[in-house]
């Protein structure tokens, strides 16, 4: 009888082990899934792309058709333009409403500012670039780099109001209350302990956030539009990397497909390398 029972455990804990084994074998073939596609993103644009860069792509504007050289030392700096412009824009507000959204959960407005944010999340980004065609380039009746900016901003916020609501929901609610009991106003314990015990996580989703804007190119076809030369003022066409690798990218001529190719490795390095240095500095600090 006990040997009866000892193969009995023995089969259930074999079975066990082999089940275990087989979850960590599909979670690694699933992780592998998940970043292989990224890896090879990353290692075709740079073979595609690396062969292109020199200095003048970085310090030169782009040249006409049939000359060689040039660069989108304009699109590098209007691309950082734009972006800073929707981060005005879309991390204050993106905050704010993911700290009332946590905070006042339950109230109606919290509730409809949510749902809102939801169904902006799902809206194509060709849709804002539209709205902020009919919003700002229409009433100035130019193209600018003030629209893209706004663009750029709305896209910005669905991400970073989300993330800013599920970072503060991992801060416990003692740290809330005992921070009221020792007579420290709601919003001073929000804005001194609560957001700063989150802050990690939300300078992460900002990070999100910015990547996906720097990235974007139908938005800022109705707006920013595009610039072969330096923009003179905000309130003008300007150039970026997306639009200029899309103008690029249809021509029929080899010469700018190669720097579209560069134009996409540039842009991906500039996304991992602010990735890496933010995830540094956090770690560091919160870690």
């Amino acid at each position: 009888m006990e040997d009866y029972y000892a193969h009995i455990k023995d089969s259930h804990l074999r079975k066990r082990k082999f089940t275990s084994s087989l979850m960590i074998f599909l979670c690694i073939i699933a992780a592998l899934a998940a970043v292989l596609p990224l890896v090879y993103i990353f290692f075709y644009t740079t073979a595609a792309g690396a062969s292109a860069l020199n200095i003048d792509f970085f310090t030169e504007l782009p040249k006409p058709v049939g000359e060689t050289g040039g660069g989108m030392a304009n699109a590098i700096a209007g691309t950082l333009t734009l972006v800073g412009l929707g981060s005005i824009i879309g991390i204050p507000v993106g905050i704010m409403a993911g700290i009332y959204i946590n905070e006042y959960s339950g109230n109606i407005t919290a509730n409809a500012i949510k749902f809102v944010t939801d169904v902006l999340a799902g809206v194509p980004s060709i849709i804002i670039g539209i709205f902020a065609y009919g919003v700002l380039v229409i009433p100035m009746q130019r193209f600018s780099a003030l629209a893209g900016g706004f663009a750029l901003g709305i896209l910005m916020i669905p991400t970073i109001t989300r993330i800013t609501e599920e970072m503060l929901k991992l801060v416990p609610q003692t740290l809330r209350e005992a921070s009221l009991a020792l007579g420290i106003p709601r919003w001073k314990t929000t804005v001194l302990i609560v957001l700063k015990t989150a802050s990690g996580g939300i300078i992460t989703g900002i990070l999100l956030a910015i990547a996906r804007a720097a990235g974007e190119t139908a938005p800022l076809l109705f707006t920013s539009f595009g610039n072969n030369y330096w923009a003179e003022s905000l309130d003008g066409p300007m150039a970026s990397i997306p639009v200029q690798i899309f103008n690029y990218a249809i021509s029929p001529y080899e010469e700018w497909h190669r720097k579209a190719w560069a134009g996409a490795f540039v842009l991906i390095t500039l996304i991992f390398i602010i990735s890496l240095a933010v995830r540094f500095v956090t770690r560091k600090k919160y870690g």
